[in-house]
């Protein structure tokens, strides 16, 4: 690893709690959003070098090591312990599999606030500050550490709650109502789903939702494509919009790039619907001065015509300058 590099960090999930308050409910296969919470949450810590999953295995969008605690249902505390035997990195993270909106920003700030001093942890708050312990990263150490106290302390470490393991520990918080929102009831799965089809909200649940379903692990500049599309659209015709998306990306991966590669089919076709456009604007232009000169001609002509009519009723008048007159 260079210097440049980010350290390599952990993760693991939590997945085997019972659900009481979902009337025993699979949690970690709830859709939310077209997509499993566990899947959700394995999204967000995509980064991380192993990622452990505490529960019985499942198809999972991305590949994991599995882990049980012993016995199983024996508590998040016997259940971190089984996860953590399985990690080898001096920073992990411990995530709950039932957090609709964790994000890999979230992620990220919490690896930042845990290497930033000398803390054992950094965990997340929720919007009445209390802290969540199941949304953190965490001194690998450390957590060994305490849960060899607590084995000792205590006999084992089933059915203790994970207060009596954070307790010991040096920790930082980072407030964020949003990402530490977990599902512990059916009201908590159905605010999520209306929440991520919240305007503000639904277009980057939906491109995070179809990335996961096509395995694309990709990210790109969406408001250039909008732009191209909108282009495309106005400029060329409404069904351009989606095809002319289409062939971006297709050119990209016809190129094996990555974003650079996106990045820049998107700007010659960007470019070719404004050449286009262009184009349907100095014809339209032409097309109404040759319209407005046609129509200057024609009203000359018929002033003249008028012009004309009004000599000759002149000249028929008695009296008038016609060739009998006088």
């Amino acid at each position: 690893m260079t210097s440049n590099e980010p350290a390599a960090h952990d993760a693991v999930v939590l997945a085997g709690g019972g659900a009481r308050r979902l009337g025993g409910a699979d949690k970690p296969g709830v859709r939310v959003g077209g997509r499993a919470l566990l899947d959700r949450v394995l999204g967000a810590c995509a980064d991380a070098r192993t990622t452990v999953v505490v529960a019985d295995p499942r198809p999972t969008a991305r590949p994991v090591r599995w882990a049980r605690e012993d016995p199983p249902g024996a508590g998040p505390v016997a259940a971190l312990d089984a996860g953590l035997r399985h990690t080898a990195a001096d920073d992990v993270l411990v995530l709950s599999a039932d957090l609709p909106f964790l994000a890999a920003d979230t992620v990220r700030r919490l690896l930042t606030a845990l290497r930033a001093g000398a803390v054992e942890g950094a965990l997340l708050t929720d919007a009445d500050g209390r802290d969540q312990p199941l949304v953190a990263a965490y001194r690998a150490a450390a957590l060994r550490r305490e849960l060899a106290v607590l084995t000792a302390r205590e006999g084992g470490l089933t059915g203790l709650p994970l207060r009596r393991l954070t307790a010991g520990l040096d920790l930082t918080r980072v407030p964020d109502p949003v990402a530490s929102f977990d599902c512990d009831t059916w009201d908590d799965i159905a605010a999520a789903r209306a929440r991520i089809r919240e305007h503000d909200h639904v277009l980057d649940e939906w491109i995070s939702a179809v990335k996961d379903e096509l395995g694309i692990d990709l990210d790109v500049d969406t408001g250039a494509l909008l732009d191209l599309a909108r282009d495309a659209a106005h400029g060329v015709a409404r069904p351009a919009a989606p095809l002319t998306t289409f062939l971006v990306g297709y050119a990209a991966a016809q190129a094996q790039g990555g974003p650079e590669a996106v990045a820049e089919a998107a700007r010659k076709a960007a470019a070719l619907a404004l050449r286009w456009a262009n184009e349907a604007e100095q014809e339209k232009a032409e097309q109404e001065k040759a319209e407005q000169e046609k129509a200057e001609q024609e009203k000359a002509e018929q002033e003249k015509v008028e012009q004309e009519k009004a000599g000759q009723r002149q000249a028929d008048k008695p009296g008038g300058s016609g060739p009998d007159a006088g």
